[in-house]
Protein backbone atom coordinates (compact mmCIF):
# COMPACT_ATOMS: atom_id res chain seq x y z
CA UNK A 1 0.00 0.00 0.00
CA UNK A 2 1.69 3.40 -0.76
CA UNK A 3 1.25 5.97 1.57
CA UNK A 4 1.13 9.85 1.81
CA UNK A 5 3.98 10.67 3.61
CA UNK A 6 5.02 14.21 4.59
CA UNK A 7 9.08 15.55 5.69
CA UNK A 8 9.61 19.22 6.86
CA UNK A 9 13.31 20.27 5.69
CA UNK A 10 13.22 17.58 2.89
CA UNK A 11 14.74 19.51 0.13
CA UNK A 12 18.33 19.20 1.12
CA UNK A 13 21.03 17.32 3.75
CA UNK A 14 19.22 15.12 6.53
CA UNK A 15 15.53 15.70 5.01
CA UNK A 16 16.03 14.84 1.47
CA UNK A 17 18.02 11.77 1.97
CA UNK A 18 15.09 10.56 4.35
CA UNK A 19 12.50 11.97 1.72
CA UNK A 20 14.69 10.07 -1.02
CA UNK A 21 14.86 6.90 1.38
CA UNK A 22 11.10 6.87 1.78
CA UNK A 23 10.62 7.09 -1.89
CA UNK A 24 12.22 4.75 -3.00
CA UNK A 25 10.62 2.39 -0.67
CA UNK A 26 7.55 3.36 -2.67
CA UNK A 27 5.66 6.19 -0.13
CA UNK A 28 4.11 9.21 -1.83
CA UNK A 29 6.41 11.63 -0.60
CA UNK A 30 5.81 15.24 0.11
CA UNK A 31 8.88 17.72 0.74
CA UNK A 32 8.70 21.57 2.67
CA UNK A 33 10.94 23.71 1.74
CA UNK A 34 11.47 27.59 3.28
CA UNK A 35 13.39 28.68 0.06
CA UNK A 36 15.73 27.87 -2.93
CA UNK A 37 13.47 25.12 -5.02
CA UNK A 38 11.77 21.97 -4.77
CA UNK A 39 14.18 18.51 -5.25
CA UNK A 40 13.51 16.95 -8.11
CA UNK A 41 11.08 13.92 -8.22
CA UNK A 42 9.59 14.96 -5.24
CA UNK A 43 6.38 16.76 -4.71
CA UNK A 44 7.64 20.12 -3.08
CA UNK A 45 5.75 23.04 -1.09
CA UNK A 46 7.02 26.05 0.56
CA UNK A 47 6.85 26.12 4.07
CA UNK A 48 7.58 27.63 7.26
CA UNK A 49 7.00 26.10 9.80
CA UNK A 50 7.68 28.98 12.23
CA UNK A 51 3.94 29.86 10.61
CA UNK A 52 0.60 27.48 11.72
CA UNK A 53 -0.83 28.75 8.15
CA UNK A 54 2.12 27.38 6.14
CA UNK A 55 1.82 24.46 8.03
CA UNK A 56 -2.03 23.70 7.67
CA UNK A 57 -1.82 25.11 3.56
CA UNK A 58 1.59 22.74 3.49
CA UNK A 59 -0.75 19.49 4.77
CA UNK A 60 -3.80 20.82 2.91
CA UNK A 61 -1.97 20.22 -0.31
CA UNK A 62 -0.18 17.24 0.64
CA UNK A 63 -3.41 15.80 1.21
CA UNK A 64 -4.72 16.75 -2.55
CA UNK A 65 -1.98 15.11 -4.06
CA UNK A 66 -1.29 12.04 -2.10
CA UNK A 67 -4.20 11.50 0.93
CA UNK A 68 -4.11 11.95 4.30
CA UNK A 69 -0.89 12.13 5.98
CA UNK A 70 -0.07 8.09 7.70
CA UNK A 71 4.01 9.25 8.11
CA UNK A 72 5.23 12.84 9.17
CA UNK A 73 8.82 13.38 9.39
CA UNK A 74 9.49 16.76 11.64
CA UNK A 75 13.27 17.57 10.57
CA UNK A 76 13.27 21.13 9.47
CA UNK A 77 15.72 23.02 11.87
CA UNK A 78 18.36 26.36 12.02
CA UNK A 79 21.49 26.73 14.31
CA UNK A 80 22.23 30.16 15.11
CA UNK A 81 25.86 29.25 17.60
CA UNK A 82 26.36 31.81 19.98
CA UNK A 83 27.62 31.59 23.59
CA UNK A 84 25.47 32.42 26.00
CA UNK A 85 26.45 35.60 27.25
CA UNK A 86 26.72 37.10 23.62
CA UNK A 87 23.50 35.72 22.56
CA UNK A 88 20.72 38.11 21.99
CA UNK A 89 17.19 36.80 22.99
CA UNK A 90 15.55 36.50 19.44
CA UNK A 91 18.72 33.76 18.52
CA UNK A 92 17.21 32.04 21.24
CA UNK A 93 13.80 32.08 20.61
CA UNK A 94 14.27 31.89 16.64
CA UNK A 95 16.01 28.44 16.95
CA UNK A 96 12.81 27.19 19.32
CA UNK A 97 10.37 28.64 17.60
CA UNK A 98 11.56 26.70 14.58
CA UNK A 99 13.41 23.50 15.85
CA UNK A 100 10.40 22.84 18.75
CA UNK A 101 7.21 24.50 18.22
CA UNK A 102 7.97 24.16 14.71
CA UNK A 103 7.54 20.56 15.62
CA UNK A 104 4.61 21.13 17.40
CA UNK A 105 2.87 22.55 14.84
CA UNK A 106 3.65 20.31 12.19
CA UNK A 107 2.89 17.17 14.90
CA UNK A 108 -0.69 18.63 16.11
CA UNK A 109 -1.68 19.21 12.23
CA UNK A 110 -0.70 15.51 11.24
CA UNK A 111 -2.57 13.65 14.33
CA UNK A 112 -5.86 14.71 13.18
CA UNK A 113 -6.00 12.51 10.14
CA UNK A 114 -3.96 9.72 12.00
CA UNK A 115 -6.34 9.80 14.90
CA UNK A 116 -9.34 9.25 12.53
CA UNK A 117 -7.27 6.69 10.31
CA UNK A 118 -6.03 4.58 13.79
CA UNK A 119 -2.53 4.57 12.35
CA UNK A 120 0.47 6.76 11.73
CA UNK A 121 4.20 7.13 12.51
CA UNK A 122 5.33 10.45 13.80
CA UNK A 123 9.34 10.76 13.57
CA UNK A 124 10.95 13.77 15.24
CA UNK A 125 14.52 14.56 14.25
CA UNK A 126 16.68 15.92 17.08
CA UNK A 127 20.16 15.48 17.81
CA UNK A 128 22.78 14.37 19.87
CA UNK A 129 23.44 17.98 21.23
CA UNK A 130 20.42 17.86 22.88
CA UNK A 131 21.51 14.83 25.04
CA UNK A 132 24.89 15.69 25.18
CA UNK A 133 25.18 19.23 24.97
CA UNK A 134 27.25 21.44 23.24
CA UNK A 135 29.12 24.43 24.28
CA UNK A 136 27.73 27.77 22.22
CA UNK A 137 24.75 25.78 21.37
CA UNK A 138 21.96 26.16 24.33
CA UNK A 139 19.34 27.59 22.07
CA UNK A 140 19.60 24.55 20.02
CA UNK A 141 20.53 21.67 22.42
CA UNK A 142 17.60 23.50 24.10
CA UNK A 143 15.49 22.69 21.37
CA UNK A 144 16.56 19.28 20.52
CA UNK A 145 16.40 18.01 24.26
CA UNK A 146 12.59 19.66 24.15
CA UNK A 147 11.82 17.04 21.05
CA UNK A 148 12.78 14.41 23.29
CA UNK A 149 10.42 15.48 26.14
CA UNK A 150 7.53 16.42 23.21
CA UNK A 151 7.54 12.75 21.50
CA UNK A 152 8.02 11.20 24.94
CA UNK A 153 4.94 12.33 25.68
CA UNK A 154 3.08 12.09 22.44
CA UNK A 155 3.74 8.69 22.16
CA UNK A 156 1.65 7.97 25.70
CA UNK A 157 -1.41 10.34 24.18
CA UNK A 158 -1.47 8.55 20.66
CA UNK A 159 -0.53 5.09 21.59
CA UNK A 160 -4.08 3.56 22.28
CA UNK A 161 -4.69 4.60 18.61
CA UNK A 162 -2.05 2.56 16.87
CA UNK A 163 -0.16 5.97 16.00
CA UNK A 164 3.96 5.41 17.12
CA UNK A 165 5.81 8.72 17.88
CA UNK A 166 10.07 8.23 17.86
CA UNK A 167 12.99 10.82 18.19
CA UNK A 168 15.85 10.01 15.93
CA UNK A 169 19.41 11.60 17.04
CA UNK A 170 21.87 12.13 14.80
CA UNK A 171 25.33 12.98 15.47
CA UNK A 172 28.20 14.73 13.33
CA UNK A 173 26.54 14.43 9.79
CA UNK A 174 28.03 15.64 6.65
CA UNK A 175 25.42 18.41 4.85
CA UNK A 176 25.56 22.12 4.36
CA UNK A 177 25.00 22.52 7.96
CA UNK A 178 28.36 21.27 9.17
CA UNK A 179 30.51 21.99 5.65
CA UNK A 180 30.65 25.46 7.32
CA UNK A 181 32.71 24.51 10.38
CA UNK A 182 36.62 24.82 9.63
CA UNK A 183 38.81 21.73 9.00
CA UNK A 184 40.68 21.59 12.22
CA UNK A 185 36.81 21.83 14.07
CA UNK A 186 35.80 19.29 12.20
CA UNK A 187 39.10 16.92 12.78
CA UNK A 188 38.24 17.86 16.28
CA UNK A 189 34.93 16.53 16.27
CA UNK A 190 35.66 13.52 14.70
CA UNK A 191 38.49 12.65 17.06
CA UNK A 192 35.85 12.35 19.73
CA UNK A 193 33.53 9.76 18.16
CA UNK A 194 34.38 6.36 18.67
CA UNK A 195 33.75 5.14 14.50
CA UNK A 196 36.06 8.19 13.73
CA UNK A 197 33.73 9.58 10.70
CA UNK A 198 30.82 11.78 9.82
CA UNK A 199 27.92 9.92 8.97
CA UNK A 200 26.24 10.01 5.68
CA UNK A 201 22.77 11.64 5.55
CA UNK A 202 21.60 8.20 3.97
CA UNK A 203 22.42 6.54 6.74
CA UNK A 204 20.40 8.33 9.10
CA UNK A 205 17.54 8.25 6.31
CA UNK A 206 17.23 4.48 6.62
CA UNK A 207 16.82 4.65 10.43
CA UNK A 208 13.80 6.49 9.63
CA UNK A 209 12.69 4.41 7.29
CA UNK A 210 13.19 1.57 9.59
CA UNK A 211 10.78 3.33 11.79
CA UNK A 212 8.49 4.30 9.32
CA UNK A 213 8.33 0.57 8.16
CA UNK A 214 5.92 -2.11 9.80
CA UNK A 215 8.99 -3.53 11.28
CA UNK A 216 8.84 -1.03 13.53
CA UNK A 217 5.07 -1.73 14.99
CA UNK A 218 6.14 -1.99 18.47
CA UNK A 219 8.61 0.91 18.78
CA UNK A 220 7.20 4.05 20.39
CA UNK A 221 8.88 6.58 22.71
CA UNK A 222 12.22 5.66 21.69
CA UNK A 223 15.12 8.06 21.56
CA UNK A 224 17.38 6.20 18.81
CA UNK A 225 21.17 7.87 18.29
CA UNK A 226 22.91 7.26 15.21
CA UNK A 227 26.24 9.19 16.07
CA UNK A 228 28.65 6.55 15.83
CA UNK A 229 29.18 6.34 19.31
CA UNK A 230 29.11 9.97 19.85
CA UNK A 231 26.79 10.60 22.92
CA UNK A 232 27.28 7.11 24.22
CA UNK A 233 25.45 7.47 28.17
CA UNK A 234 23.55 10.45 27.51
Amino acid sequence: MVRSVLVTGGNRGIGLAIARELAAAGDAVAVTYRSGEPPEGLFGVRCDVTRAADVDAAFEKAEAEHGPVEVVVANAGITKDTLLPMMKEETFTDVIDTNLTGAYRVAKRAVRPMLRMRRGRVILISSVVGLSGSAGQTNYAASKAGLVGFGRSLARELGSRGITVNVVAPGFVETDMTAVLDEATQEQIRKSIPLGRQAHAEEIARVVRFLASDDASYITGAVIPVDGGLGMGH
